[in-house]
């Protein structure tokens, strides 16, 4: 079949059942079953508590943001990328593209990190997943994963969706029987954190990349907005599918300070849930969360490669990246994008090996690549909110999706601050290079490369790709 035939089948068509479930699918993964630890690291209850509700409270504008431009905005495809091109025009769209597709590559490598890490508490040789054999083993997974979502959407959505409920159970399982054990007085110690946590705000600060991490894919349903039978599915999709995954998350990090002091928490191997559970009921306890933690791995993972491939394909088929990743099967599978997904995962994979803490560094650097993106599409919300004659959407006036969308701006915003520089200095080091794509999409089209006002946008993406490379070489940051 050809490319022409195989573009014009129509696309498979996903349920509000089925978009919740791949909401949820790609929140729920890896990052759960590490956060007791990371928590551990930078804060204690207090902290803790309030970095929840920040998080909370910053995430669900962001799900209403998401929510409202799907209804807003149905002739918008692959919501993330859209959104920013629609507002700010098409540099600023490949941005938030490119953003979120390495965000989402970066993302599935910390998966790989933490499964090989969880085998590695039997198997010393993974070591805590940033070994060479692990990186091996993770390799031939990630390509093994990429043969079979080849072979098309509708059977790994399919697979997705009965991987969601299984991994469910372990997580739920936890914080139950984690209340069992509960013992106040520790609970009571770690209320307001150990000595090496510093002050309460730079506790939240430090816990906020973690949150944001966690929270990656309440955006998913958006992604997926070309294949909905309905448009006002995609948001119900999104608030339903943070609402039920946000108290799990929650109470997973809060039951853990009850069940063993801070410190203790802070120097487990991850995933710590697993170790948090052990302290309590014993090795069964671990055994059973390092299953759950495959489980989702795998489930995660299968969720974040198809969406990351979609957002290269929408933006080639609108001629915002080279066509070549407009390219799709007769499954209805971006192949081409979906190999440059991959192949990215892979390079990533790699420099893990050179990090001095692979899992933390793939989990940080994820949540900072989906800041532009996400800061791009709360702004254009805000921006279309302010226009007047709109009708009504799902109850709210344009003034409260005006509120919404400059508190999810506003919360995006202190993200970024909370990144820290070294990150933004990161992200900028894979966003100079990524201009590769933008111009060569513009000399397909023979169109002229850059506006004057995106090559003063280009000017400064080189500018700090430049002092990040300078900053990695002299040691003032470090991966």
């Amino acid at each position: 079949m050809s490319d022409t035939e195989a573009a014009a089948r129509p696309a498979v068509k996903l349920t509000l059942l089925t978009l919740t479930a791949m909401v949820v699918g790609s929140m729920v993964g890896a990052g759960v079953f590490s956060l007791p630890r990371r928590f551990a690291q930078e804060t204690g209850v207090a902290g803790a508590l309030i970095a929840w509700a920040v998080a909370g409270a910053g995430m669900l504008m962001l799900a209403f943001v998401f929510q409202t431009l799907a209804v807003r905005r149905p002739d918008l495809d692959a919501g993330v990328y859209a959104y920013a091109k629609a507002g700010f025009g098409e540099y600023l769209g490949f941005f938030a593209a490119f953003g979120y597709w390495a965000s989402a590559c970066v993302g599935n490598v910390t998966y790989w990190v933490l499964i090989m890490s969880t085998v590695g508490a039997v198997a010393p040789v993974l070591g805590d997943g940033d070994t060479v054999t692990a990186v091996v083993i993770s390799s031939a997974g990630l390509w093994g994963f990429f043969l079979l979502i080849r072979r098309g959407v509708k059977e790994a959505a399919a697979i997705n969706r009965i991987v969601t409920a299984a991994k469910i159970v372990p997580i739920v399982f936890f914080v139950i029987l984690s209340l069992f054990y509960f013992e106040p007085s520790v609970f009571a110690d770690n209320f307001f954190g150990a000595d090496y946590a510093g002050s309460l705000f730079n506790q939240v600060r430090g816990t906020m990349l973690a949150t944001v991490f966690v929270f990656l894919g309440v955006e998913g349903a958006s992604v997926y907005s070309r294949h909905a039978k309905r448009r006002e599915d995609v948001g119900r999709a999104t608030v339903l599918g943070f609402l039920s995954v946000f108290a799990v998350f929650a109470s997973v990090t809060i039951v853990s300070y009850g069940l063993l002091p801070m410190a203790e928490i802070a120097d487990l191997r991850q995933p710590s849930m697993a170790g948090v559970l052990e302290s309590a009921v014993g090795t069964w306890g671990e055994v059973f969360i390092s299953v759950g933690l495959i489980v989702s791995v795998l489930g995660a993972y299968l969720a974040w490669t198809l969406m990351a491939a979609e957002v290269l394909f929408v933006a080639a088929k609108d001629k915002d990246m080279p066509r070549f990743l407009a390219r799709s099967t007769a499954a209805d599978v971006p192949d081409n994008a979906l190999l440059m997904t991959t192949c990215l995962s892979q390079v990533v994979l790699v420099v893990t090996l050179f990090s001095e803490d692979a899992f933390n560094f793939a989990l940080d650097l994820t949540s900072a690549l989906s800041l532009i993106p996400f800061l791009l599409a709360a702004a254009f919300a805000a921006k279309i909110a302010r226009r007047p004659g709109l009708p009504d959407v799902v109850g709210r006036s344009t003034r409260g999706e005006l509120v919404v969308a400059l508190v999810a701006t506003a919360y995006t915003v202190f993200l970024l601050y909370a990144a820290g520089l070294k990150f933004v200095l990161v992200s900028f080091i894979l966003y100079a290079p990524a201009t590769v794509l933008f111009v060569k999409s513009r000399r397909e089209q023979g169109r002229r490369v850059f506006s004057p006002g995106e090559a003063a946008i280009c000017a400064v993406t080189v500018a700090g790709a430049a002092v990040g490379l300078a900053a990695l070489a002299v040691g003032w940051i470090e991966l």
